[in-house]
């Protein structure tokens, strides 16, 4: 009896502790969804500042004719693109790593909510048995104290 409770009470800590591990989980999910939106905004503006860039030097490489201080700020510029280009790439490379790991904490969290589903599922059926052995040590007890009841009457 008592180690059916041991084993009932094993299972709700497991089921906590799954339970705990999840919400980790799922914070760690929503900061992950957060620095992607960051990312995500991070990259629009590098785009918008990518095409402001592009007509600025476009402008300056037309005025390249005018003499030396053109050609300085089209350099200028042209360094400028390149730099938000490569700013670009790193985002874009953080961005493709940050979905794969936020599809991997996906697929682990999964995991653990089917672990936490077979715990709460193992948890039930120790319940069921517990009440079921229950029943029956009542029926003992109750057949016990009628058998004791019939032999002091002898």
């Amino acid at each position: 009896m008592n180690q059916l409770r041991l084993d009932a009470d094993h299972a709700i800590s497991r089921a906590e502790e799954a339970e705990a591990k999840n919400k980790k989980y799922e914070q760690l999910l929503l900061e992950k969804e957060q620095e992607i939106s960051s990312l995500q905004h991070r990259l629009g503006v590098s785009d918008a500042e990518l095409e402001k860039a592009e007509r600025s030097l476009a402008t300056h490489k037309s005025a390249s004719a005018e003499g030396e201080q053109s050609k300085q700020t089209s350099e200028l510029l042209q360094r400028k693109v390149q730099l938000l280009e490569e700013e670009l790439d790193t985002a874009e490379k953080n961005l493709k790593e940050t979905v794969e790991r936020l599809r991997q904490v996906d697929v682990k969290a999964e995991h653990f909510e089917r672990q936490v589903q077979r715990a709460e599922q193992e948890r039930d059926a120790w319940e069921k048995k517990y009440e079921e052995a229950e029943a029956k040590w009542r029926k003992s007890q109750q057949e016990l104290a009628e058998l004791e009841a019939s032999m002091q009457d002898l």
